[in-house]
């Protein structure tokens, strides 16, 4: 027989209904659902330990306490009828909230009456949740019964040593079974993608890129996502008709995971390709710490090849076979330690070169590839002082090292979404998706190094923090940001799985919004990094020719 604790029914209904209210990126009735029955799982349980807690302190030995059966099952009654009144009736207002999401981001929203399928989804995972509750609890107490029969402990004492053996269990289930289960499974199921390459992709054939047949690092070696990024961009005769003047075959250069046996060897790869290449010849080297799987956004290759029409060189190398997400969580140690390889050896053999020979030194990094660039430096005065003139970091996650030094020190009075550090000296934020806005949010004076941050107020890679768990953060507490709803509000837990289940539709919206950032990526380019002379035509010319050449980008 199903029994269910009324007061963890009351906390779970209570807990569902507040998932329901808005976060940073609209959700469809399966992800709501997912999140919602979670969410009244923890509310159950939270209610089932208050309610305990209050009958044995608060409620014991009252005369009053407890009421004649049918009283206490009229009390049941009406909490379990009022609370699945609740959620029904909270999917209401919750599918037009998501439509006004879904409306601000340009997606098409839900209607409210297929939205009421979430109430099914959610209860079935909050049912779930409870019974894998109750079977660890079966297995404390059996335990426990096991430690008093044998050995005469007190009841409590038996229940302390039982439930320590059991959440030591757990936890070595999870950290050392599951967690390096699911990464072994996820490298076997991702490293043979890695093999493949994607259709209409084929080797180049200019010197002036990895892969090619001068080159030290072979095309079957570079993976999937390098083989895209060598074979990928314009070539000298595109830019010469984009640009209308003789441009140079950019260079590109890339090592993947199997282009050496070890970091060493991979980074000696990646030097010799530059010097073979004549990299520090060109007017600007660009270094790209990659994201998971070792991907570049084409956009910000092409955007800077186009701007400088060729006399550039972009470096980047592989570190991984895992999507990003999965690298985040299982390992993000490792692409912060390869990008700050990569960076440090570009760096020292620039520095090798005559200051009147060296190129401009710039610096990208998008999601998880912005974390591992963020990793080299100390703080913000060594990006000057390595000789960096431009760094654009598009979308950090919140855990970047860099990024929450600044933010946490941020000129006060300026909020948490668009800071300004030290006047904007040397680094600026933007969450514009408007040119102009980006232009004025860059505007000079801004002399010597730039860096740029460009975080959208709806991606949920920048926000999503453990910390949102029982700490409401400055951006929650401020105005919201330019594509964040006003209605959004911070709830202990509740909003840790919301933003958590924003992280899966963070590159599902269009661009402008969550962490899809798109063309706009070439405003931040212009911002830090415009050649001498750039006007505003010629950045919408570049735009043009970005968007003529998107159907054959690719995504992480």
């Amino acid at each position: 027989m199903v029994r269910l604790d009324f007061v963890g029914i009351a906390f779970g209904a209570l807990f569902f209904c507040l998932s329901l209210t808005p976060s940073l990126l609209p959700r469809d009735w399966l992800f709501q659902g997912l999140i919602g029955g979670l969410n009244a799982a923890i509310g159950y349980g939270i209610g089932v330990f208050i309610g305990r807690m209050c009958r044995r302190f608060l409620l014991r030995r009252r005369s009053w306490w407890p009421p004649s059966r049918s009283v206490l099952y009229a009390m049941k009654a009406a909490c379990v009828a009022l609370s699945a009144g609740a959620c029904l009736l909270m999917l209401i207002p919750a599918a037009r909230w998501q439509r006004e999401l879904s409306a601000a981001v340009g997606m098409p929203g839900p209607e409210t009456p297929g939205y009421l399928r979430t109430l099914l989804v959610a209860v079935l995972v909050a049912g779930s949740c409870v019974a894998v509750a109750r079977v660890l609890i079966d297995l404390i107490k059996t335990i426990a019964r096991f430690f008093i029969r044998r050995w005469r402990l007190h009841d409590e004492v038996a229940l302390f040593f039982g439930t320590a053996i059991v959440v030591a269990l757990v936890i070595t289930l999870v950290n050392g079974v599951l967690v390096r289960g699911f990464l072994a499974g996820a490298n076997r199921v991702f490293q043979p993608q890695n093999h493949t390459t994607r259709p209409g992709v084929v080797q180049p054939h200019e010197p002036e890129r990895s892969g090619s047949p001068e080159s030290f690092a072979p095309w079957d070696t570079l993976g999937y996502q390098g083989r895209n990024f060598v074979a990928g961009g314009p070539r000298a005769e595109d830019l010469t008709r984009i640009n209308g003047r003789p441009a140079k075959e950019p260079i590109r250069v890339y090592v993947g995971l199997q282009t050496a046996d070890t970091d060493e060897a991979r980074m000696a790869v990646l030097l010799s390709e530059l010097e073979r290449t004549g990299a520090f010849d060109r007017e600007v080297l660009v270094i790209i710490p990659t994201t998971g799987t070792g991907w570049v956004n084409p956009i910000a290759a092409r955007a800077v090849e186009m701007m400088y029409n060729g006399d550039t060189a972009l470096v980047a190398s592989q570190y991984s076979f895992l999507p990003s997400w999965i690298s985040f969580v299982g390992d993000r140690e490792k692409s912060m330690i390869s990008g700050r390889q990569m960076i440090d050896a570009v760096h020292q053999r620039w520095r090798k070169r005559p200051p009147e020979r060296r190129p401009k030194l710039m610096l990208y990094g998008e999601s998880l590839g912005s974390m591992a660039g963020q990793a080299a430096f100390g703080w913000l005065p060594d990006i000057s002082e390595m000789g960096f003139s431009s760094v654009l970091w598009v979308g950090p996650p919140n855990a970047s090292p860099l990024w929450r030094a600044i933010i946490q020190r941020r000129d006060p009075g300026t909020p948490e979404v668009e800071p300004r550090y030290d006047n904007g000296r040397t680094v600026r934020f933007t969450q514009a998706t408007d040119p102009a806005e980006i232009a004025a949010d860059t505007a000079g004076p801004w002399e010597g190094t730039r860096v740029l941050f460009m975080q959208h107020a709806s991606d949920p890679v920048v926000w999503w923090s453990q910390d949102l768990l029982f700490s409401r953060p400055d951006w929650l507490r401020e105005p919201p940001g330019r594509d964040r709803s006003p209605s959004m509000r911070w709830y202990p837990i509740i909003t840790f799985w919301q933003v958590s289940a924003d992280i899966t539709n963070a590159m599902s919206v269009p661009d402008g919004h969550g962490h899809n950032y798109g063309e706009y990526i070439l405003d931040g380019w212009v911002a830090v990094a415009a050649p001498e002379g750039w006007t505003s035509a010629d950045t919408e010319r570049i735009r043009a020719a970005l968007r003529a050449m998107r159907t054959d980008l690719d995504d992480d």
